[in-house]
């Protein structure tokens, strides 16, 4: 009797996290975005939602909580409880950048538990017209010859552009001037006006321009080509082997979550990344669209945060 007492009350506290395992789920479904509305983030997780809505028969209820760069609303994400109702879409800035620049009140893989990568987003490295580089090789090589005369823009210190911009120069060992601005427009416009002579942006914000010959495209930061310009080559295929950035995006849900309701999840998610729906958004704003297993973005995640603490390092980046 000694001995079925303890193992009666294991079950007793067991049974209802299994039983709602196996109810999962049966009310609305908060997915909570670290951006505001309209940005890649927040287009990805609608449509993702969407979908998922379909597949569990569930609302899922986009919730915005912008700030820091993501940082704010994975924080929300790792604090909420672990049952499968609360997750967040996060970004490599938040996951994989911002702890080594900067004190974040949750440990990424300690915290949050990875359920699938949803998608990747590749830059594109363009140039301004006045630049006389036609192509990779020959943008290194007056690097090469102008050491730092070559202003690079980005969105903001600290942010993957910029970071895509740092890993550049290292891997093709250049020095060009980083000059952040406070988003892409402004930086756009002064690359259109040729204050700024390169710049590491979106495919989406760049295919206009670069259509309309307004922008030279060199190359695409990913480590395959992109399907909305398959005959540009990717920054290693043009002449810096090794070389590979990009931005992405994870659902993740609080650490603990139950692994039937991970599992759950992940395939809604993996059913909704192949709807016809996410080609069409892949193509507009330039994705790649991933899924795979919860195991799969702990892998990746960790790569991606050692890669990028060891490239902030190297650079001596700090955030102003």
């Amino acid at each position: 009797m000694k001995l079925l007492k303890p193992l009666l009350i294991a079950l007793a506290v067991l049974c209802p996290a299994v039983a709602q395992a196996q109810d999962f789920p049966n009310r609305n479904i908060r997915l909570i975005v670290p951006f505001p509305p309209g940005g890649p983030n927040d287009i990805i997780a609608r449509v993702v939602g969407k979908r998922m809505e379909e597949i569990l028969k569930q609302t899922i209820v986009v919730d915005n909580r912008s700030g820091q760069g993501g940082v704010l609303g994975t924080d929300l994400v790792a604090k909420t409880a672990p049952d499968g109702y609360t997750v967040g879409i996060a970004s490599a800035g938040a996951l994989a950048i911002s702890p080594s620049m900067e004190k974040v009140a949750y440990d990424t893989l300690k915290d949050l538990q990875p359920v699938t990568l949803v998608a990747k987003v590749p830059e594109m490295l363009v140039v301004a017209t006045s630049v006389p580089a036609s192509n990779m090789k020959e943008l290194v090589a007056l690097a090469k010859a102008q050491p730092g005369k070559l202003n690079f823009a980005s969105s903001g210190p600290g942010s993957m552009p910029h970071l895509a911009g740092e890993l550049f120069k290292l891997t093709a060992k250049i020095d060009m001037t980083h000059v952040p601005y406070k988003g892409a427009a402004p930086a756009i416009t002064d690359l259109l006006g040729g204050t700024i002579q390169v710049m590491f942006t979106t495919v989406a914000s760049a295919a206009p321009l670069v259509k309309a010959g307004q922008l030279r495209a060199l190359a695409v930061t990913s480590s395959e080509r992109n399907s909305a310009f398959p005959d540009l080559p990717t920054v290693a295929e043009a002449g810096v082997p090794g070389y590979a950035a990009e931005s992405w995006y994870g659902l993740f849900a609080p650490a603990k979550t139950p692994a039937d309701t991970i599992a759950l999840i992940n395939k809604s998610v993996a059913k909704a990344v192949k709807s016809p729906n996410f080609n069409t958004l892949a193509a507009n704003e330039g994705l790649i669209m991933v899924g795979g297993t919860s195991e799969q973005l702990k892998t990746y995640v960790d790569g991606e945060e050692a890669r990028w603490r060891k490239v902030i390092k190297d650079a001596n980046i700090k955030l102003e």
